[in-house]
């Protein structure tokens, strides 16, 4: 069997790779019936030789291997005919900007497998970057805050060497007596606490933080089960949340009342109630200010998300009673960080981490390991068709 590495070909450039150097080493090493070509690339965190001293082969074109692994989306000219591709497609939710990138994978009959569809049979995602968006987006809303209030800066994460630098970084944050709020319960939510951590910030309970004031810098993590409830109660559990996610009242703002800083970092059902409204920002009680949007819905569950932010201009300005775009620290101004691929801020330690998740949970299932059949459920499209499980597509390729 032969894996290929592609180059990334999606503008505005990404950095990372599904496999490091010492990710091929090992593979090479593991499966002796295995070849592993890297398709030459001036932008990956890894330069080339690097691929080559563990034993990959370069190579200008990986279309001649059976497996391709990439990261985002594939250029319609590098898509491989007849072969089977990995990648975050980008589709499934039928997202208009990538239905031609469908169709071109049909019709050139690929084996489209999205690193998003590949679930274990209780429904939980086997790998994904989230942890990697969470510590970074954490890592902005500092930025952000120290900015907003001229009491410290930091180097921003795509200008530090790894996650190490990071890590030094942080040692700048003076938050006074700050409250900052977490949403969500999972990757994303856990690598933001990583960062809040290290910054040496500490975590106190929802009825501490919403009832007890502090002489130093707190966070509280709350998960949808804090901040739904119906006729006063809350889901006895997720699965009767998501069971009908429109019937749950959204309570969040209780938070945003005591809050200076709001990380989002939660599930969200786009049918579901949002986490607060334009006009409960206009209100006195509403004491945030910071809002690190990871999630990132447009004008969604964090209604003050105007736009995606980009990496090299992180944050803008929401003004409070108009509505509109603003400076984004003006006394009236919400400081909105919103950057939409905020892993592309740490290509090393993300790709590292993506590599070795690939190695350990997917790579043995080519190789005749999946009694889950993971490969089948997460497969797309193949041989020219919509596989079973995605044919709610077919209206979405066909343009209707």
């Amino acid at each position: 069997m032969k894996f290929g590495i592609i180059r990334e070909g999606k503008t505005p450039p990404d950095k990372r790779t599904p496999f490091i150097p010492s990710h091929c080493e090992t593979l090479l090493g593991s499966y002796p019936e295995l070849k592993v070509n890297v398709q030459k690339s001036p932008i990956r965190c890894f330069e080339d030789e690097m691929y080559a001293i563990a034993g990959a082969s370069l190579v200008d074109d990986v279309s001649d291997c059976d497996v391709i692994f990439g990261v985002k989306e594939v250029p319609y000219d590098m898509l491989a005919e007849g072969k089977t591709m990995l990648f975050f497609s980008h589709t499934i939710k039928k997202q208009p900007y990538n239905r031609t990138l469908l169709q071109e994978i049909l019709k050139k009959k690929i084996r489209l497998i999205d690193y998003e569809t590949l679930t274990y049979s209780n429904g939980v995602r086997v790998l994904g970057f989230g942890r990697y968006a969470g510590i970074v987006g954490a890592y902005n809303a500092l930025i952000a805050y120290g900015r907003r209030n001229g009491t410290f800066d930091m180097k921003p994460a795509y200008q530090c060497e790894d996650m190490k630098e990071m890590g030094c970084e942080l040692q700048k944050v003076q938050l006074g007596n700050a409250k900052i709020i977490i949403s969500g319960g999972g990757k994303v939510a856990n690598g933001a606490k990583e960062t809040l951590n290290q910054a040496g910030i500490r975590q106190v309970s929802i009825s501490e933080f919403l009832n007890e004031e502090f002489n130093e810098p707190v966070y509280c993590n709350a998960d949808i089960l804090d901040y739904h409830e119906t006729d006063g109660k809350p889901p006895k559990d997720f699965a009767e949340f998501v069971k009908d996610s429109t019937g749950w009242e959204n309570t969040f703002v209780k938070f945003l009342k005591v809050a200076d800083i709001f990380i989002s970092a939660h599930f969200w059902d786009n049918k579901s109630a949002h986490f607060f409204t334009e006009e409960d920002v206009k209100r006195d009680d509403f004491k945030t200010r910071v809002i690190a949007d990871i999630t990132c819905d447009i004008k969604g569950s964090v209604p003050t998300t105007l736009r995606p932010s980009t990496i090299e201009n992180p944050i803008y300005g929401y003004d409070r009673f108009s509505g509109e775009e603003a400076e984004p620290y003006a006394e009236e101004s919400l400081t909105i960080m919103a950057v939409d691929n905020l892993p592309c801020e740490v290509p090393k330690d993300a790709s590292s981490g993506f590599g070795q998740d690939l190695i350990d949970k997917v790579v043995p299932l080519f190789f005749g390991q999946d009694p889950e059949k993971i490969l089948e459920r997460a497969t797309i499209a193949q041989n020219g068709k919509l596989t079973e499980r995605f044919s709610y597509l077919q209206d979405y390729v066909d343009g209707e």
